[in-house]
């Protein structure tokens, strides 16, 4: 089941591609944009990323908290993020728990899904069909409302 709108956000505690552990309850006051992806450095979680990547001054002036989470571990994640210079941190739910909590988990892995995280802890909007290409432009119409 896909958490919906209004829903509070599950609370999470990951480490970031350097290892450093991120609480959902320490984000509170701000928005989090929480995208999960399947894996690190393929075509469309690249493509993705970059297009996050290329917007970002602009989700900093919306004050959201961008945040990436795929199964991959935290070396995987400091290569991926390194590779493309992302600004943002990288989670690895390497259990895949976090995931299966927001709906993410499919029958072949994580989903393509993105959460907007309100910063009351609730979820704002999701977006269950997520065009990599396009996904950075569709998330800033939606902090900008």
């Amino acid at each position: 089941m896909t958490l919906q709108t209004g829903n509070p956000a599950p609370e999470f505690t990951l480490p970031d591609e350097n290892g450093d552990i991120v609480r959902l309850a320490d984000l509170s006051g701000q928005r989090v944009v929480l995208y999960f992806y399947p894996k690190d450095d393929t075509s469309g979680c690249t493509a993705e990323a970059c297009g996050i990547r290329d917007q970002f001054p602009h989700f900093q002036t919306q004050n959201a908290k961008v945040l990436g989470v795929s199964p991959d571990d935290s070396q995987s994640h400091l290569a991926f993020k390194q590779k493309y210079s992302l600004p943002f941190a990288l989670l690895a739910d390497t259990g895949q728990t976090v995931a299966e909590a927001y709906g993410a988990r499919g029958p072949r892995g994580t989903k393509r899904i993105t959460f907007v995280i309100d910063e009351q802890g609730h979820i704002q909007h999701v977006f269950d069909k997520v065009s990599p290409a396009e996904h950075a432009e569709e998330l800033l119409a939606i902090l900008e409302k």
